[in-house]
């Protein structure tokens, strides 16, 4: 057993860590983004693959690695992995039914309430203890998964027609086009930023570059928030127009 994930922030590399220790202990876990992510796929038979929600959708970087790689999920046994800072309805089941397009079998689904990464948006926030509170029930939650697993009873979070009715009707009908393409929304304040290269390094989209002294958005953000979590300056926006929170799974661990 694998785990692989793509991880704005931290939670959900946190939750399929924390999901494939308690399985096998033995067994990787890796990000999409790494070189040998696709061999690595190639030689399993059996994974997790986890990835946030953002407006119950999948994040674009994740939609086009699978459908970039069609060939390599014929036959493959996966378990999915949601996290989401508020609502899904059927998280789990808008990957399912893609992997399912490219040969793949759906074992179960798991939805886990991880702090919100979406630092720009005031209403989003949560307090330190809420946010700890919330991590701690999650891994709870993935204990209960993971024996429910061995007992060969997997959780179907997000799998049915209830969830999936609930995901369409209560977000993805007003946002789907927040997802379809990359955002070019993200904005540099120039004021602000000190140039120290650090968003650059950071995005997984190499979406940021550094031209004539100036650090430049190009227009091809996955809103993946890691940017924005982890400027110094806090600099950076999204969404919003201020930073009122740097949002980060080792806060809350």
């Amino acid at each position: 057993m694998i785990g692989v994930y793509f991880s704005g922030t931290g939670n959900t590399k946190h939750c399929v860590e924390k999901f494939i220790q308690g399985y096998d202990p033995a067994g990787e876990t890796f990000s999409i983004e790494e070189e040998n992510a696709v061999q690595n796929i190639c030689v399993h038979s059996e994974m997790i693959v986890g990835y946030p929600i953002q407006f119950s959708n999948i994040p674009k970087i994740l939609r086009d690695f699978i459908v970039d790689h069609p060939n390599i999920w014929k036959n493959k046994r996966i378990f999915i992995i949601a996290t989401m800072g508020l609502f899904s309805g059927d998280g789990a089941g808008m990957l399912a039914r893609l992997l399912t397009k490219y040969g793949a079998t759906i074992v179960g689904g798991l939805h886990l309430k991880m702090p919100d990464s979406i630092g720009d948006e005031k209403a989003l926030k949560r307090t330190l203890i809420q946010n700890q509170a919330l991590v701690l029930k999650a891994e709870q939650k993935i204990e209960k998964a993971v024996q429910a697993l061995k007992n060969n009873r997997p959780s179907q979070d997000g799998i049915g027609c209830l969830e999936h009715l609930a995901g369409l009707f209560g977000q993805r009908l007003y946002f789907r086009n927040k997802t379809k393409t990359y955002s070019d929304q993200l904005k540099i304040d120039k004021d602000k930023c000190i140039r120290c290269g650090k968003c650059i390094s950071l995005c997984p989209m190499e979406n940021i570059l550094m031209k004539e002294g100036q650090v430049i958005p190009r227009g091809k953000c996955t809103m993946c928030y890691r940017c924005i979590n982890f400027c110094p300056a806090q600099a950076i926006t999204l969404l919003g127009k201020r930073v009122y929170e740097q949002c980060h799974i080792e806060k809350y661990l």
